[in-house]
């Protein structure tokens, strides 16, 4: 049993139980709000509700299910082991964990023939601490028992994890650094779209641009949070969309296996040891192609 007390008015129960429990997905606390699992002063409420000072939140944590996901003999490019944690290079194309339209071949199905998993998000999401989308290569790192999972969580809430991409992006940036401030939110017009909403979760991009083209720029982004698209969304926010991203960017655009987007490094703390990890993945072979084209035609501006 785990337990909340709201000191101060924060908004949505949903919402506010993401921000203290991370190492539960959005849809899981829905599922335990809907199933009577979590209470509010002792009596079952929507997700909608709005708590307020004084606000005693109890959490019952479901008991773990039987795995039914089918390990599968899937090459994995496989940056660091131990006991407890796993860093994975994922390839574009590769789809993190079962969803609908993708019950098998996933990340999640190759791990799960490699090594065990960490139970905590559930069934479909074993040792998943943290996600990049199915067209976006690069790390991810991975839990393979609760008391990582707990750890590795925690450091995605308090921000002492350093993630890093590389993108293409469309047009030249002018800056040489800049920070994208903007809340994100479902698209009210394409419910399978993120957008900018003025209400939505808080998310900030920092980036810095590492080589200017005739048409793009070559930019490396530090999350300071984590949301859903969260890169592709606010660069498209910026008039500077991802080269390659068949949801964000433009029809005309550079032709890849994915959006010219790269988790190129990764830090965070042994959730053991105590040590400081950091780890690297060059860019694939298309993007670095690429890269070379454009290069024979750069400005260097």
């Amino acid at each position: 049993m785990k337990e909340l007390l709201i000191t101060t008015e924060t908004g949505r129960l949903d919402q506010v139980l993401g921000a203290a429990f991370p190492e539960y997905s959005r849809s899981s606390i829905k599922k335990m709000l809907l199933a009577g699992d979590i209470l509010v002063n002792q009596a079952q409420q929507k997700p909608r509700y709005l708590v307020k000072a004084g606000d005693q939140v109890s959490l019952q944590e479901p008991a773990p299910k039987v795995l039914d996901l089918v390990p599968q003999n899937i090459p994995l490019d496989i940056v660091y082991e131990d006991d407890d944690v796993l860093v994975v290079n994922k390839p574009a194309g590769m789809v993190v964990h079962p969803a609908p339209g993708h019950p098998d071949q996933t990340l999640v199905n190759a791990l799960l023939y490699h090594c065990p998993l960490s139970q905590i998000n559930g069934t479909l999401r074993p040792g998943i601490v943290h996600r990049i989308d199915r067209d976006t290569s690069g790390l991810l790192m991975v839990a393979k028992n609760d008391q990582a999972h707990r750890s590795l969580a925690q450091q995605l809430k308090d921000k002492t994890t350093s993630r890093y991409y590389l993108a293409l992006v469309h047009g030249v940036i002018q800056e040489d650094h800049g920070t994208i401030d903007a809340p994100l939110a479902r698209s009210p017009k394409d419910r399978k779209k993120q957008a900018v909403v003025a209400d939505g979760r808080h998310a900030v991009t920092h980036f810095t641009v590492l080589r200017r083209y005739q048409q793009y720029s070559l930019i490396k982004c530090q999350l300071e949070t984590g949301r859903t698209h969260q890169i592709r969304v606010h660069l498209k926010y910026i008039g500077h969309p991802v080269a390659g991203d068949p949801v964000y960017g433009p029809k005309k655009t550079l032709v890849g296996p994915g959006q010219f987007l790269h988790a190129a490094e990764l830090g965070f703390t042994h959730p053991v040891s105590g040590k400081r990890l950091t780890f690297t993945a060059p860019l694939p072979d298309y993007f670095e192609k690429t890269l070379a084209d454009l290069d024979k035609e750069s400005t260097n501006l």
